[in-house]
């Protein structure tokens, strides 16, 4: 397929004609379709990489249609179930209205994300998910850590993942320490890639006294990291930045504070088996502390006796005995927020 890298696991393909490796009758081949690169660190390496290797595992074909933007992937969704994919995952929930269409047309399963009421068996299930578990100990952490006592939220939109995140983080905050001031900056409605966006916003909440930015925004997270990195917190002192989804250690230079990473190679496993077993978009998928699909990066700069109560909380979380709850309506998020910049 032009244009498109085919990661095969257990077979080669040359020529259209499989020379090796057993599949399952049932599903041949999981394509997965990312609005960006699959080298971000975050959303999208994390969902390429996921689909790797969950097709790895089953012992099946992964097809990834990368960097395909935010527009009309119509095009490409019918090329796919043409091609012979017996599983589309449309990763963007710009995507959550046109991949249903293709399946609806074609008849090829697809996976969408923040639309549960679009599910349909055997055709659409949809992977909405939260890491407010995660985002909760990053809040704790961050008010731990916080010398002006002001922390920031920057967002490249407002839908209900970084919703999630974002309102656990701040619960994290005012829980560990209610005087922390939390700070909610939105770059725009869907400025998932606006790198320029993110480090103008990012920079506006520094000024405003954060030293501790918590940022969600893909592309533009890029630009959040650039001006932690350029701007001095209204201290004087150094600003650090808690990433989300993905790991930016490999060009972080000392001011990553931690990442709530998500792995979601579990969640397209269980896609895989639902298909095999006719369950398909009958179920929601989800990832926790518990199986470690969700947990925070350890750096160098988290003292050790704040990761260590850290560690303490992350075990409370799990047996319960601190409960963290999904927030996912934008207006719930900002009435949580002491101070909300347009």
């Amino acid at each position: 397929m032009k244009n498109y890298i085919i990661s095969t696991a257990s077979a080669i393909i040359l020529s259209g004609v499989m020379l090796s490796g057993a599949f399952a009758a049932e599903v041949k081949s999981i394509a997965i379709l990312t609005p960006e690169e699959g080298t971000d660190y975050g959303w999208n390496q994390q969902g390429v990489d996921g689909a790797k290797a969950a097709a790895k595992a089953a012992g099946i074909e992964a097809i990834v249609a990368q960097g395909l933007g935010y527009g009309d992937v119509r095009p490409t969704l019918r090329e796919l179930a043409e091609g012979g994919a017996s599983l589309m995952i449309a990763h963007a929930s710009g995507y959550n209205t046109a991949a249903p269409e293709i399946a609806e047309e074609t008849g090829v399963p697809v996976a969408i994300v923040d639309n549960p009421s679009a599910m349909k068996k055997g055709l659409v299930a949809d992977y909405t998910l939260s890491g407010h578990e995660g985002a909760y100990l990053a809040g704790r952490m961050a008010a731990m850590m916080s010398r002006t006592k002001a922390v920031g939220i920057v967002v490249s939109g407002e839908p209900p993942s970084w919703n999630s995140q974002s309102a656990a983080f701040a619960q994290g905050v005012k829980a560990e320490n209610p005087d922390v001031k939390v700070i909610y900056a939105v770059i725009g409605p869907a400025a998932y890639s606006d790198a320029a966006g993110g480090k103008r916003v990012t920079e506006s909440v520094i000024a405003a006294g954060a030293d501790i930015i918590f940022g969600q925004g893909n592309g533009s997270s890029f630009g959040m990291l650039q001006a932690v990195e350029t701007t001095k917190a209204t201290d004087g002192g150094k600003v650090y930045f808690i990433d989300v989804i993905g790991d930016k250690s490999p060009i972080d230079k000392g001011y990553l504070l931690s990442s709530v990473i998500w792995n979601i190679e579990p969640v397209y496993a269980a896609m895989i088996e639902d298909l095999k077993n006719d369950t398909f978009g009958t179920k929601s998928y989800s990832i926790g502390l518990a199986d470690d699909s969700l947990k925070l990066l350890k750096t160098p700069q988290i003292p050790d006796d704040v990761w260590a109560k850290v560690q303490t909380l992350r075990e409370d979380v799990i047996s319960g005995a601190i409960k963290v709850e999904p927030i996912f309506e934008a207006t719930q998020v900002r009435a949580l927020m002491s101070d909300v910049k347009e």
